[in-house]
């Protein structure tokens, strides 16, 4: 059973040892929203099943969702309804992960564990790791699988609502921290948002710094050095994570499971939301 990080070696044994699973694909970019998945068909991992951030990990536009902002979460029932789609079910590993620095697989991991499945796993270094130690790669169209059932259970994540942000503001039992670069964070420039700059209180600690050179995360004990000096005094227990759109905040989220630290909080809505209410405070600098 993987929860955190599984390593390409440890892919490659779970593969040829007969136990269910599902490895899933979740490259993106913001900027070119099909990209991802024409980088997809051109070589993955044989097997993967695509994973879209806009059109499966967020809730389509005007539908229902389960939070604000630029990627908005969908109801519990929608992701589950796309899982049992794509044959994913209860008893299965799954394994996830992108090309893009875990920026975006990590936003599926968060989910699985919100829908209560536990054994999700981000494949350490993403596919640059599995092609640099001779995995194959495949342009092939996956086979369509029979639709499964799959049932959320108890939730093993803690998603945190805006309301609750904003009650908390200021608070010691709440302690932000922002994953976007630092330029973003300051309000130097702003590519996406109406407004540029930060919550109030929030500390920075962009998601690119969990990983090492060579793109997998940093050992353990390094990441809970760095984060315990990020946090000083504070409490790991009242960490509340956010980006621009609950997507990239997701690296810091498992570094701090991975360095032990413990299951921190999603403000999944992110600067995004926030700033949607000009009534809301924000910092720069």
């Amino acid at each position: 059973m993987y929860t955190t990080l599984i390593s390409v070696a440890q892919l490659q044994a779970l593969q040829h040892s007969g136990q269910p699973f599902m490895v899933f694909d979740c490259s993106f970019d913001l900027v070119q929203p099909d990209a991802g998945e024409q980088q997809y068909r051109a070589a993955h991992i044989p097997g993967a099943v695509y994973a879209h951030l806009n059109k499966n990990l967020s809730a389509v536009h005007l539908e229902p969702a389960q939070s604000g902002g630029r990627h908005p979460l969908p109801l519990m029932e929608a992701f589950a309804t796309w899982l049992s789609s794509v044959g994913f079910a209860n008893d299965m590993q799954a394994v996830v992960y992108d090309r893009n620095g875990v920026n975006y697989c990590g936003r599926l991991w968060w989910m699985l564990k919100w829908a209560g499945h536990a054994n999700v796993a981000v494949l350490d270094g993403g596919l640059q790791a599995w092609q640099a130690a001779g995995g194959a790669v495949s342009d092939a169209v996956e086979p369509s699988r029979f639709t499964s059932n799959f049932v959320p259970a108890q939730s093993l994540s803690a998603l945190v609502a805006t309301d609750t942000v904003v009650k908390n503001l200021g608070r010691p039992q709440q302690t932000l921290i922002d994953a976007r670069a630092t330029p973003r964070f300051k309000g130097e420039v702003e590519p996406l948002d109406p407004v540029a700059g930060h919550i109030p209180g929030a500390l920075n600690r962009p998601f690119s710094q969990n990983l090492g050179p060579d793109g997998k995360f940093k050992p353990a004990e390094q990441l809970r050095a760095e984060f315990t000096a990020l946090l000083g005094h504070r409490d790991p227990a009242t960490v509340v994570h956010h980006c621009g759109s609950g997507v990239s905040a997701n690296p810091n989220l498992i570094a701090m499971e991975i360095a032990g630290l413990g299951t921190t909080g999603l403000y999944a809505g992110s600067w995004s939301d926030w700033c949607s209410d000009p009534t809301r405070p924000f910092a720069q600098g």
